[in-house]
């Protein structure tokens, strides 16, 4: 019924074994298609059908495909500050000075590190993709 999958898995340290990405997606891949059961394919392999249904899962919601890069550019900008923390910013209300300073943000792995003075959609765009970051890793 099924090509033959590579079944290569390695154990983790409680015995439980860890099967590659390549062996999921293939089975996950094969769940999906029309007519098959996904309860015999699980036996097939030697899995447990709601492990095989969770894979599904994933493979419908696009866990097990590569991450798409975004081309970037690099501009280089001839304009240097040699001290940003102590130059005011001038405020459009020209009442108070603003001081140019820094803003680093860490949540998990993600550090991001804002200079000057960002305007507040900026800041609420980085806010935002941090707590998606933050709220994907959990």
């Amino acid at each position: 019924m099924a090509p033959e999958i590579a079944t290569a898995s390695r154990r983790t340290r409680r015995g439980t074994p860890n099967h590659p990405i390549e062996f999921r997606r293939e089975l996950a891949k094969l769940a999906c298609e029309p007519g098959v059961s996904v309860a015999r394919l699980a036996l097939e392999h030697g899995l447990n059908t709601n492990l095989l249904f969770k894979w599904r899962r994933a493979y419908q919601a696009g866990q097990y495909e590569p991450a798409t890069l975004l081309p970037v550019e690099v501009v280089h900008e001839e304009r240097t500050i040699e001290n940003a923390a102590v130059l005011p910013v001038q405020s459009r209300s020209k009442a108070q000075p603003i001081i140019a300073g820094v803003i680093e943000i860490s949540v998990g792995i993600a550090r991001v590190r804002i200079e000057g003075t960002p305007d507040a959609a900026t800041l609420r765009v980085v806010l935002r993709t941090l707590r998606a970051a933050a709220e994907a890793e959990t």
